[in-house]
C-alpha cells in the first residue's frame, strides 16, 4: 500500500498542480524533498575556462538557474554588462525573469514558444552576426553545441553552476519511511546512493522521469515501478495516477 511518497523535486508553488489532486484523490502523503541542489562555481573556476563575457553580444538562457548564476558571475568579476546585450531565451517565462536583473527591453530579449532549443533556433539564425556565449550546469551534453555547430552560429559553451547532492540531515535520514521515491534526473539517484549506502528497496516503489534517471536507477540495482514519459502517460503525474490507481483501486 503506498501511502507515503518522496517527490525530489521542490514542493509546485501553484495550487492547481496535479500532485496535490493526487495526495487528495488517493489519500497519499506528498513530501517534496529535492536530492539535488544548483550552487554556482568559483569566480576562479570560472576564469580557469578563459572565457571573457565581454567578448560576446548574445547570451543563451536555459534555464532560471543560468540566469541567476550569469548575473551572479558578472557581479563577481566586475563585469558590467553592456546595454546592448541580446538574450535568447528558451521560454517566455525565462525570458520574463531576466527583470529581476536588468531592464526588459522587446528589441533585445528573445525568446521560443515550446521550451525546446530547436524552436529557437529560427530566431538566432536571423541574428547570425552575433556572438553567442551559453552559460551551463557542469551535467550537460554537446547537443546544445553541435546544434549551434550545424546552423554554423558562432557561439561558446562555459560551465557557471554546478549540481551537487543535497544531504539529508541524521533525522532525516532516520525517518526515512516512504513507500515511493520519485526521481527526475542521475544526479538524483547519485544523491540516493550517496546519503543511503546501505539502502535496500524491498517493497518502496521506485518511479524515474526520462531515460537518462532510469538507466542510472538500473545501474544502481534499482527496480523501476513506475518509467515516464511513455506514450500513454507524457508526465509523471499522469503515470503516477495510473500506478496508484491500479495498486489501490
Amino acid at each position: 500500500m503506498i501511502k507515503k511518497i518522496l517527490v525530489s523535486q521542490p514542493k509546485p508553488t501553484s495550487e492547481k498542480s496535479p500532485y496535490f489532486d493526487i495526495a487528495s484523490k488517493f489519500d497519499v502523503e506528498l513530501v517534496f524533498r529535492p536530492f539535488i541542489k544548483v550552487e554556482g562555481i568559483s569566480a576562479k573556476d570560472f576564469r580557469a575556462q578563459k572565457v571573457n563575457i565581454l567578448d560576446y553580444t548574445a547570451i543563451v538562457f536555459t534555464s532560471r538557474h543560468a540566469i541567476d548564476h550569469f548575473f551572479t558571475m558578472a557581479k563577481e568579476l566586475r563585469v558590467a554588462i553592456p546595454e546592448d546585450m541580446k538574450y535568447f531565451c528558451v521560454t517566455e517565462t525565462i525570458a520574463l525573469y531576466i527583470q529581476k536583473y536588468v531592464q526588459y527591453r522587446k528589441r533585445k530579449v528573445f525568446f521560443g514558444e515550446t521550451g525546446k532549443i530547436d524552436d529557437l533556433i529560427p530566431t538566432m539564425v536571423k541574428h547570425k552576426t552575433e556572438k553567442y556565449l551559453v552559460p551551463m550546469s557542469d551535467v550537460h551534453n554537446d547537443s546544445l553545441a553541435n546544434l549551434l555547430d550545424s546552423k554554423k552560429l558562432n557561439h561558446m559553451e562555459c560551465v557557471m553552476y554546478k549540481t551537487v547532492s543535497n544531504d539529508f540531515t541524521p533525522e532525516e535520514v532516520k525517518n526515512f519511511d516512504y513507500d515511493m521515491l520519485i526521481f527526475f534526473s542521475p544526479s538524483g539517484i547519485e544523491s540516493l546512493t550517496k546519503n543511503f549506502p546501505d539502502f535496500k528497496q524491498d517493497k518502496i516503489a521506485i518511479a524515474t522521469f526520462g531515460p537518462t534517471t532510469a538507466k542510472a536507477a538500473k545501474e544502481a540495482g534499482l527496480r523501476l515501478d513506475i518509467e515516464a514519459p511513455s506514450e500513454k502517460y507524457p508526465s509523471m503525474t499522469s503515470a503516477l495516477q495510473h500506478y496508484l490507481l491500479v495498486k489501490q483501486g
